[in-house]
């Protein structure tokens, strides 16, 4: 978890998110850098938009609290996580 945290913070501030700059992170903590953990979630993380699974992110974590003041009329839509929110969700397994 703490590498995805990392990736975020360093998203956030503007910083590259690189095998290099995540493991100065990790590092600076103290912590052991697990080489195999930073690959992986580099390698996930490939052309992916953080920003954008971000907003995707906030928009999902929305959209219940707003249907639970909204009338009992529900529509059902059926969405498809990106290819590159399921290949982050499999670093949760």
């Amino acid at each position: 978890m703490e590498y995805i945290y990392g990736a975020l913070l360093l998203h956030k501030l503007g910083h590259p998110v690189s095998e290099e700059s995540l493991k100065k992170v990790i590092q600076s903590t103290g912590s052991h850098v697990d080489e195999s953990k930073l690959k992986v979630l580099i390698a996930s993380l490939n052309g992916v938009d953080i920003g954008a699974e971000l907003e995707n992110a906030n928009v999902a974590v929305a959209a219940p609290s707003a249907a639970h003041s909204a009338p009992a009329k529900e529509e059902k839509k059926e969405e498809k996580p990106s290819e590159s929110a399921a290949g982050l969700a499999s670093l949760f397994d």
